[in-house]
């Protein structure tokens, strides 16, 4: 920074310029994920809590909710103390904070994992990644984070 700049009270904002993992990788990861921590929760509902598909069937709100609330709790966690989950590190991605690229609050994984699932629910969620600039889901712009390779 020049003096004059500091006398004049003039700052330019320094932006980290850390690419963003592309979306075939983060995609990959979220299948890893998705077969090392949410089946097996899926299997201790659909067999061990319900006994068996067709009964899952009967109470699907409440099953979907003894699913989603502990895998929300796991993946939290991973990326709250380590910042990845098992495939993000899979990958060598790390999830962090888009303004400062730290660690996350407790309360931006809350709201990114809300707004991943609302996300999933939507067909043009699921394609926005593919026609954003940077190549961020909608969950990632509204959270303030960013997946970036390390």
């Amino acid at each position: 920074m020049r003096w004059r700049d500091a006398k004049k009270k003039v700052y330019k904002e320094v932006r980290i310029s850390t690419p963003i993992a592309p979306v075939s990788k983060r995609l990959k990861a979220f299948v890893i994920d998705s077969f090392m921590l949410l089946m097996p929760i899926l299997y201790l509902v659909f067999y061990v809590v319900y006994g068996s598909r067709e009964a899952f069937a009967l109470h699907q709100l409440q099953g979907w909710l003894m699913i989603l609330i502990p895998y929300a709790i796991l993946t939290t966690l991973f990326f709250f103390f380590k910042g990845q989950t098992p495939g993000y590190k899979a990958y060598d991605i790390v999830l962090v904070s888009a303004k400062r690229h730290s660690k996350l609050t407790l309360t931006q994984l809350i709201l990114r994992f809300i707004l991943l699932i609302l996300t999933c629910m939507s067909v043009l969620g699921l394609f926005f990644p593919f026609f954003h600039k940077e190549r961020l889901g909608i969950y990632d712009i509204l959270s303030g984070t960013h997946a970036i390779e390390k």
